[in-house]
């Protein structure tokens, strides 16, 4: 009888272990890969532009913009006392191509009539393989329907490194994604945020960084440092042996602090550049 008693007080704790296991999974991947950004288009934008009084402004593009995994930079614009009565609308979406967005443009940017747009976008279809043609097509039809629909200012965000190793093959392969979009925004007449030169300034002459190894374990793993440990994300980027990125792709709080700054500038040189016209 004792044994009986023993053996199902063991299959009971192993249970419980199991629930426990499979709720904070739950919970990490939900936290992480489904719920919505803050201030999401569908909710800010569902009735067309923003009640707000101030500029709306519309940060799209994917998983790094969406700021669920890795530092929330759009929310920490959305923080900064000299944008106090902005509206800021988070049109990230992870794991989206320039394609996805493209598909997405009319309901997540078109719908808000925003004052500035800024695009992120790309990260997937260096991973992704997408040809550069097609890259370069997509994006250049972003911006033309921006451009058609609304009065927004536009800047183009260079795109992070891949990891912190830049000599990296796939790092050699953002080059060229990178020149594209410069070339972009000097030929659409757009502005342009310098991410990538900045990430790299800061990355030159820091020695050996490890080689580029992203995965979905090692996103879910950095996840579940910060959602369940309460580890900040420069924490989780250390435990990675990165100082940007904690999981090779995304931000980290000093990573996400250097976004946000390219950011601020731009639009704050873009609000003063606004207020000059006639």
């Amino acid at each position: 009888m004792n044994r009986l008693f023993t053996k199902k007080r063991i299959v009971i704790a192993l249970c419980t272990l199991i629930l426990t296991g499979l709720s904070a999974v739950g919970t990490v991947g939900y936290l992480t890969f489904l719920r919505s950004p803050a201030n999401p288009p569908a909710d800010a934008c569902a009735d067309g532009r923003p009640k707000s009084s101030g500029p709306v402004v519309v940060a799209a593009g994917a998983s790094m913009t969406q700021g669920t995994l890795g530092r929330d930079w759009v929310g920490d614009l959305r923080e900064k006392p000299e944008f106090r009565g902005y509206e800021f609308v988070n049109a990230g979406d992870n794991g989206n191509t320039s394609a996805d967005l493209r598909g997405r443009v009319d309901s997540d940017i078109v719908a808000c009539d925003p004052d500035a747009v800024t695009l992120l976008i790309g990260t997937n279809d260096v991973r992704d393989g997408v040809p550069l043609d097609e890259y370069r097509d997509n994006l250049g039809a972003i911006i033309d329907r921006v451009k058609d629909k609304t009065s927004a200012r536009i800047a183009l965000m260079s795109l992070p490194p891949l990891g912190e190793d830049l000599d990296s093959e796939i790092n050699h392969r953002l080059r060229d994604y990178n020149a594209a979009i410069k070339e972009i925004a000097t030929r659409a007449t757009v502005g342009y945020v310098p991410v990538n030169e900045r990430f790299t300034d800061h990355l030159h002459n820091r020695g050996h960084r490890p080689a580029y190894d992203f995965s979905f374990a090692t996103a879910s793993l950095a996840a579940g440092k910060y959602y369940l440990l309460g580890h900040s994300w420069d924490e989780v980027a250390r435990d990675n042996g990165l100082e940007l990125f904690v999981d090779h792709i995304h931000l980290s709080d000093r990573g996400g602090a250097m976004v946000t700054d390219v950011a601020a500038q731009w639009l704050s040189s873009a609000e003063g550049a606004a207020k000059s016209q006639p």
